[in-house]
């Protein structure tokens, strides 16, 4: 399948919110060490917008050894360990210093399906398989030790879609999992494909 990869230009948009949309359709890809290509369609995303949301490692402009990532210029990968288990994949957007991420949040396998299923210690492809943010890293090979990655270069990107996406095909829902944000918890920052089996 010949897709083009998103150009840095693309993450470096001020709208997070907006971004997190527009991933949706678009094509997450993997080539780890010397493992085969694995990619997989993006279902579903959550928008995290920096300094100003109490949903995000940032809020309030916090900054440690793990949220120094979300700082830099968008385009590039945050990987975080949730609960000590789960690697969950970012992507920084915005300009330097404005920590907006949008968390990956399921995809539909696309290609690499023999490897993903091995990865996750699977028999099937279902959406078990991808769909959650901890199940597609694994699926993909994405750990911790990514943390920082260029997406312009050849070990995680992500490609267009061939198939515009229509939008009202996107619904949108408050996020998951962020109760102590107060107020910020209602935000309908979560996008994802509706009625697709692909989503968490």
């Amino acid at each position: 399948m010949a897709h083009t990869k998103l150009p840095l230009s693309f993450y470096r948009q001020t709208d997070v919110v907006a971004l997190a949309q527009q991933l949706i359709g678009n094509v997450l890809c993997t080539r780890i060490d010397e493992a085969p290509l694995t990619s997989g369609i993006i279902t579903e995303t959550e928008a995290y917008c920096g300094h100003n949301d109490k949903a995000s490692h940032a809020y309030g402009g916090r900054r440690t050894a793990r949220t120094e990532t979300m700082y830099q210029s968008g385009g590039i990968g945050y990987v975080y360990l949730c609960y000590g288990i789960h690697h969950l994949f970012n992507v920084v957007t915005n300009k330097a210093d404005q920590a907006d991420a949008v968390l990956i949040r399921a995809i539909k396998p696309v290609e690499g399906k023999e490897r993903m299923l091995k990865r996750r210690k699977s028999e099937k492809v279902t959406p078990s398989l991808t769909a959650g943010p901890g199940r597609l890293t694994q699926a993909l090979g994405i750990t911790t030790h990514l943390d920082g990655i260029d997406l312009s270069g050849n070990t995680i990107w992500i490609s267009d879609s061939e198939e515009a996406l229509a939008k009202e095909r996107i619904a949108t829902s408050p996020r998951i999992g962020v109760d102590y944000a107060e107020e910020d918890a209602n935000l309908p920052w979560r996008f994802y494909i509706s009625n697709s089996k692909w989503v968490s």
